[in-house]
């Protein structure tokens, strides 16, 4: 194991389990940043029983995982899929296909700029909107 390489523990904010090793100390992991929402913690080895309530939410954010599993929109089948480009402009409803993350849902607008798209790994913010 070296700077850089993926693991997987459990990250307490969001609940994801890949990670990027960014420190080690002695040999040891001593830090890792989560890949969904970027936040850097000790490494927390996921258990054997499954994801584990966070010890301040309890079981919020075990709901918070569960519903991060489905979109909060049903897509609307009368929109085809279009292409996702920073550029274009969408709504919620709307089903994009995007390089890298291959389908998904646009489940809302977060402010100026920027949605929130719900794919099979999971949801991204993304931009949209923005002018070349």
């Amino acid at each position: 194991m070296s700077v850089g390489a993926d693991i997987e523990a459990v990250c307490g904010r969001c609940g994801m389990g890949w990670h990027v090793v960014i420190a080690m100390a002695d040999g040891r992991i001593a830090q890792v940043e989560c890949r969904q929402c970027g936040k850097r913690h000790k490494l927390r080895a996921p258990s054997a029983d499954g994801p584990r309530p966070h010890r301040r939410t309890g079981a919020v954010a075990v709901r918070r995982r569960i519903a991060a599993s489905r979109p909060l929109l049903a897509p609307d089948p009368a929109r085809p899929p279009r292409p996702y480009r920073p550029a274009d402009r969408y709504a919620p409803a709307d089903r994009i296909e995007h390089p890298s993350f291959g389908l998904g849902v646009v489940e809302r607008l977060l402010g100026p700029g920027k949605i929130q798209v719900f794919f099979e790994d999971g949801e991204r913010v993304l931009v949209h909107e923005r002018s070349a």
